[in-house]
Parts: structure tokens; sequence; C-alpha cells
């Protein structure tokens, strides 16, 4: 089953597999329900008054690293649905820095961010697990990139894999 086979590089730019290569092998839809109680554990435990940090000074605060995960996220799975349902015009670049601008992450609670995190992952869910078996491997052109599906499933997980490390590593 396509949901159960790791992307090969020609379904994502060679960017993407940093996220891609985060994620263990078996179906990318069990790995994205089992993300959902691992990442709530961890974010919830952290205190509010602690989600203002920054491990630098030009870094993102954890707030905002959260309302990335929602942001990004999201777009994600846009391109796939856009793709999955057959559209083919390219869909255009997101730039991380203009969207968490926009966001004003450090004025919402951070408990405001782990609700939003709970429901745009629960969509996410709920995308994949109904996505029809010959959509995964429908492909389109994003940033510029090409990206199969399959491999945006994969990025979702991926992306968060790899932000819950930063925060493990730098911010807790």
């Amino acid at each position: 089953m396509s949901s159960s086979v790791t992307p090969d590089r020609t379904e994502a730019a060679d960017y993407y597999f940093t996220y891609i290569e985060q994620v263990t092998d078996g179906d990318i839809r069990t790995t994205l329900k089992a993300q959902l109680p691992e990442t709530l554990a961890i974010l919830s435990g952290i205190p509010e008054e602690r989600s203002l940090h920054r491990y630098a000074p030009e870094k993102w605060s954890i707030r905002q690293v959260v309302s990335h995960l929602n942001d990004t996220e999201r777009m994600f799975v846009f391109r796939a649905l856009w793709f999955a349902r057959g559209f083919d015009t390219p869909l255009p670049s997101f730039d991380q820095n203009v969207a968490i601008s926009g966001a004003d992450a450090d004025a919402r609670s951070l408990a405001s961010h782990i609700e939003e995190f709970r429901g745009v992952r629960a969509a996410t869910i709920a995308f994949f697990d109904n996505l029809p078996a010959d959509a995964w491997m429908r492909r389109g052109i994003a940033s510029d990139n090409p990206f199969s599906v399959r491999a945006l499933a994969y990025i979702s997980a991926g992306h968060v894999a790899h932000h819950m490390r930063i925060l493990r590593e730098r911010y807790l």
C-alpha cells in the first residue's frame, strides 16, 4: 500500500528529505495518529511563562514554534488535497517568516496553540485516512518543487518530529 512505503527521491525535492527521513517505516497514517498524543504530552508539559522562551535572540519562541507547526501542517495538507483531487496548477511558495510575522503567536496562550494543533492534526488524520488508494501517488508542483501526495504525508509527520526534537534539545 502506498501509505506504507517511504517516498523515493522523485517524490520531493532533496530538502524535504530532512523531514521524510525523520519518519520510521510503517503506515504513515499510523505515525500521524501516534504522534498526536506524544506531541500533546510534550507541549502540555511546558508552563505558559516558559512558552515565551527563545534559545537565542533571533530564534522563535515556543509559542511561535507551535504556531509554525500548525501553519505548515495546514499548508502541507492543502498541497496534498490539491494534488490528490487532481488539480494541476502549481502552487505558490510558503514563506515561514511571513507567516510567523502575521500570526502574532506570542499574543496567544500556549494552551490555545496546543488546542489548535490537536484540531489541525485531527483534520490531517481524517484527510489521509479517507484518501483514495490511487491518490497517494498523484503529483504536483509547489514552491517550484515536485511533490507526491504520499511525500506530503511523510513531510507533515517528519516536520513535527524535527521541531519536537529541536524543542527538546534547545528549549526544554
